[in-house]
């Protein structure tokens, strides 16, 4: 899975092949459709829509530990900050796919369209870059991912926003709140998924998000046995962990069948309101091991993550539930080959390969 190139930055443009997760054989079987990867974190989304037959075409991701993350796994260095990226720079591809922060917008400036009111936040850089590519032909669809709160975000203002802002440009727009252990992994996690379809190339169209599975995953099933080096100290498990009787922490071990509460990015710093913890170690109450982690969150187990313990829960808290993603995915794939264009060369594989690094100077 680690590819060993070795990325040089001279100033110019630095194409190299594009790698992922599968081998090169299964690559070339599978590949449906093209697509990018905006707001990359350490690539869940890239693995999942990759399962659906995609190849990533673009990666952009500004954090330099996501970044190492992301390289060590897929051989590539994402391009950074999205609003530096010029649009122009981005080759062409079928479905830009996004998770982004949550950013109130300027009730002003929607008096002069909806793309105005948007400027200074993030989504604004993800309209800018579907506009512009719509112009020459792509994409033909997207899927915004975020949390729940996003639907009452500013008394409901973000969203609506939102919804409007890309109708506005050209796109039939749908949204669901997804559960991802309703797809297979020990842990409740909901997201909002919100995809969109151009609506001068599928018309008046529907779209079905995935059901469930009816494959539940517990978390027994995946816990270590005297796993070393998370122990959580004695005296922090007196003086604060268990100073109050009130069922909390969540204290889970090998006879726990549940899945978990959402695994948050600020899990190393012991919450006990939201933490949930293992009857194990050295201590006898220890953090979730980074193998636990990936099940919880459905990386595959040779995952690698060369950051800091600190960095590998903040990166595994934002990333994505992998098989919740991969379902979707799959729904957005079957309407890509349903889709029936003059222009056959549409959708696509593409062969053109993927821009490295982008340096100025």
């Amino acid at each position: 899975m680690k590819s060993g190139i070795n990325n040089s930055f001279n100033g110019k443009l630095t194409i190299i092949k594009p790698l992922t997760l599968f081998s090169e054989e299964k690559e070339k079987e599978i590949r449906d459709f093209t697509f990018i990867d905006l707001f990359a974190g350490i690539g869940g989304t890239r693995i999942g829509f990759e399962e659906a037959g995609g190849e990533c075409v673009f990666t952009s991701e500004w954090d330099p530990d996501c970044k190492k993350t992301y390289q060590a796994n897929f051989g590539e260095i994402p391009h950074g900050d999205i609003t530096k990226i010029d649009e122009k720079e981005i080759p062409n591809y079928d479905v830009l796919v996004a998770g982004f922060p949550c950013q109130p917008f300027s009730s002003i400036g929607k008096r002069q369209g909806f793309m105005h009111a948007t400027q200074g936040t993030l989504f604004y850089d993800i309209l800018r870059i579907l506009k512009y590519k719509q112009s020459n032909g792509q994409p033909s669809a997207f899927l915004l991912e975020n949390v729940p709160g996003l639907v009452t975000h500013d008394k409901g203002n973000t969203f609506k926003t939102i919804l409007e802002s890309l109708d506005e440009i050209g796109y039939k727009v749908f949204y669901k709140v997804l559960n991802a252990a309703d797809f297979g992994v020990p842990q409740q996690r909901k997201r909002i998924y919100i995809v969109g379809l151009r609506k001068d190339l599928f018309g008046d169209v529907e779209f079905s998000f995935p059901e469930p599975t009816g494959k539940k995953a517990y978390i027994n099933d995946y816990l270590e046995k005297n796993a070393k080096g998370y122990s959580i100290s004695k005296h922090l498990q007196e003086t604060y962990l268990f100073k109050i009787d009130d069922g909390r922490p969540i204290i889970i071990d090998k006879n726990s069948k549940i899945q978990v509460k959402t695994l948050v990015s600020t899990y190393h710093k012991i919450q006990r309101l939201t933490g949930t913890f293992v009857k194990d170690g050295e201590t006898g109450l220890r953090l979730l091991t980074e193998s636990e982690c990936k099940a919880i969150m459905g990386f595959p187990q040779d995952f690698i993550i060369p950051v800091s313990r600190t960095q590998m829960y903040r990166q595994m808290g934002n990333s994505v539930a992998i098989p919740a993603v991969a379902a979707v995915a799959k729904q957005i794939a079957k309407k890509l080959k349903s889709l029936k264009v003059a222009n056959k060369d549409h959708v696509t594989v593409t062969t053109t390969g993927f821009i490295g690094a982008i340096q100025h100077g």
